[in-house]
Parts: C-alpha cells; structure tokens; sequence
C-alpha cells in the first residue's frame, strides 16, 4: 500500500523555522516527484514546492521563494520541506504528494499529474 505520512508541522511564532517531513512507505521515492501543497481556511488547495525524482529539478512559488527549501533523501525514503521566515499568511495545512515521472528524473510534473497524498500536517504561525 502506497502511503505518504508527513510530520513537523505545530504552532510557530512570526519569523520562526519549521521543517516538514514526508515519509513514503510501500513504494521508493527514487521514481516520484514530490510535492508539497497547503490549504488555508476556507482557500483553495495551493501547491508550495516541488522537487524532481532526482532531485535536481525544483519549483516554489512565488510567495515562498528565498524562504522554504525543498530537498530529498531517497536512502531514507523522505522528502523535506525546510520553511523559514515564517509569516502568518503560512498558516494552513500541510500536504506531501507523489507523482509517479521515472528513476532519476529530473521532470518535475504539474500540479494535477500528484495522485498518492499524505493526510497533512497543521502548521500554524501565530504570535
């Protein structure tokens, strides 16, 4: 069974650090992209950060470049998500998805093509 579990999520005050983990089991992330989306109240799903099976191709938006990180460590079956300067507009729900490319790919697909999903991790920035 293919399952996504992410952790590190909590309540961080205005300018703090999290970092999110998302562990895959039942299947090797060595032939996914990964990517991490959120959803605030009452807002649409949004997709934050993206890394490519290989790892060399990665994708932000624009509301979190020069803040969060993407990286991956297939050895040990996780992708991460490094968030730092949080502000409170970061609130929202935490989602890891994996999209199957290839071994080793640098294609990162789109928002839609994400198709396993972890069941999300609450961040919320608050003073």
């Amino acid at each position: 069974q293919l399952q996504l579990v992410e952790s590190g999520g909590g309540l961080v005050q205005p300018g703090g650090s999290l970092r999110l983990s998302c562990a895959a089991s039942g299947f090797t992330l060595n032939y996914y992209a990964i990517g991490w989306f959120r959803q605030a109240p009452g807002k649409e799903r949004e997709g934050v950060s993206y890394i490519s099976s290989s790892g060399g191709s990665t994708n932000y938006a624009d509301s979190v470049k020069g803040r969060f990180t993407i990286s991956r460590d297939n050895a040990k079956n996780t992708v991460y998500l490094q968030m730092n300067n949080l502000n409170l507009v970061d609130t929202a729900v935490y989602y890891c998805a994996a999209a199957f490319t290839s071994f080793y790919s640098d294609y990162v697909p789109g928002q839609n093509e994400y198709d396993v999903w972890g069941q999300g991790t609450q961040v919320t920035v608050s003073s």
